[in-house]
């Protein structure tokens, strides 16, 4: 790991000023600099200057660099990285990171890479590469320590200064059987506090959090943030340790996670958007759009149904024309009732929040409070357009009330639609946040204008029949 002096390194800013200005020094500068502040400065760069400033950095500092780059910037450096160089990433970068390129780099170049390593790496990086990347596999390492429960805590302190360059820091020691599955867990602090002489059988804690490695990797770092977890073991079917999870990997998954989701709301890509072509952009926008389009006409046509009712009915509905004036408040009520609940659910499920059995509870909670929403927006409306659509000085009372129930009424189905969908999504097994966002406001859209005009001109011309 490159050692840099904190008083006098150059902050990301400052890298920033030396690009602009072209500054002779700009290298200097960039290996004074913090690897993460780098890294950010090549993302804001294109491809081809990115590459070009990377490639003038001192392989040491390159593997630091790349151990805080995202994704797309992995991606863009690995295409263009030979074998030699990926390979002299695998002492500097951990097991992970380095899948991480060769899952990057052309399939000729992974190959070429793996022929040159020793046996036991090359195995262990195919081991590693076999495992969904979106599994705790996929993010484990399988750099870590472990010791039997008849060992000494000196005998584990030693074992982690043998294989301190590897180790991620705060790793601590798992505790394993005969069959290699954990029985136990020494944290830093366990280490340092106890004897070197004390058997490791009394010195770690029997409170071992273990994931399957197929688990879903937001399941795992959920389990690590839940818990406080120092390291969380990955195993086998048979139980056996084969890796570990660390709050570093914890805090990427749960950030990759949450910005996919709001991505997702918003009807756009869920990976780096700002960064892909512009024509690719549309091409993975377009389909919800077209959700909205139709939605469109839909609404369309309930409000030409209800302007052709209003003219082939005569005198007596014609209030229901009135109505078609206030369609736009149900259409931006509805649409934000709908939005806040679905956003409520699809960031409850992602944080473990709202369990299986407590969804009943929610919806019942998040249509009550949608409905009392409704009734204020209701009663607010029916005051409001009474005297609006007064006949000379007297209120028309009757349009009023009309209005705010159907208001109160499609409020209160939006508000339902919000949670019901993500629901409905995550027993099928979709991603909520896939549905929560256009595809909800469309629908809400539509079958809350429905329900609006249906309502309003019903009970119009049940006035009109009782008066």
């Amino acid at each position: 790991m490159t050692t840099f002096d904190p008083e006098t390194r150059p902050d990301e800013a400052a890298l920033r000023r030396a690009v602009d200005e072209e500054a002779p020094d700009l290298l200097a500068l960039m290996q004074a600099a913090h690897p993460a502040d780098v890294a950010e400065l090549l993302e804001d760069e294109d491809e081809e200057m990115a590459w070009v400033l990377f490639s003038q950095l001192s392989d040491e500092f390159r593997h630091d660099v790349l151990a805080y780059a995202d994704d797309w910037l992995k991606k863009s450096l690995a295409q263009r990285m030979s074998p030699e160089e990926i390979a002299r990433s695998v002492d500097d970068l951990p097991d992970d990171e380095v899948v991480d390129l060769l899952e990057h780099a052309e399939d000729h170049v992974t190959e070429q890479v793996l022929r040159n390593l020793d046996v036991e790496t090359a195995e262990e990086l195919r081991e590693l590469s076999s495992h969904d990347p979106e599994t705790a596999g996929g993010v484990m390492t399988t750099e870590f320590v472990t010791v039997t429960r008849d060992a000494r805590v000196g005998d584990a302190i030693k074992l982690i200064k043998e294989e301190a360059e590897e180790l991620e820091d705060g790793a601590g020691v798992f505790v394993v059987d005969d069959e290699g599955r954990p029985v136990g867990y020494l944290s830093d602090r366990h280490l340092l506090t106890r004897g070197i002489h004390t058997p490791v059988g009394e010195a770690m804690t029997t409170d071992v959090f273990s994931v399957r490695a197929d688990t879903d990797q937001e399941e795992a770092a959920t389990t690590i943030q839940k818990y406080g977890l120092q390291a969380l073991a990955v195993v086998d079917a048979g139980g056996r340790l084969v890796g570990v999870v660390d709050p570093r990997d914890a805090h990427w998954v749960l950030e990759e996670e949450a910005t996919e989701d709001m991505h997702l709301l918003a009807g756009t890509s869920s990976m780096y958007p700002t960064r892909m072509p512009v024509l690719q952009r549309v091409r993975r926008r377009m389909p919800l759009m077209l959700v909205t389009v139709l939605g469109g006409l839909a609404t369309a046509w309930i409000l030409d149904w209800a302007l052709s009712q209003t003219a082939s009915e005569g005198s007596a509905e014609a209030d229901v024309a009135d109505i078609l004036r206030y369609v736009p408040i149900v259409v931006g009520l509805a649409g934000n009732v709908g939005i806040q609940s679905s956003t409520i659910l699809v960031r409850a499920f992602a944080t473990g929040e709202v369990l299986p059995d407590q969804e009943a509870t929610v919806l019942g909670s998040e249509v009550l409070a949608g409905t009392i929403i409704g009734l204020l927006c209701g009663l607010t409306t029916c005051g409001v357009a009474s005297y609006l659509e007064s006949v000379g000085a007297q209120p028309d009372f009757l349009f009023g009330t009309a209005l705010g129930t159907a208001i109160l009424i499609a409020v209160a189905w939006a508000s339902f639609l919000g949670c019901i969908i993500p629901i409905g999504c995550k027993r099928v097994g979709i991603d909520p946040a896939v549905v929560a966002g256009p595809f909800l406001i469309t629908l809400s859209d539509v079958s809350g204008s429905a329900i609006f005009v249906g309502i309003a001109s019903g009970l119009l011309e049940l006035g009109a029949v009782a008066g």
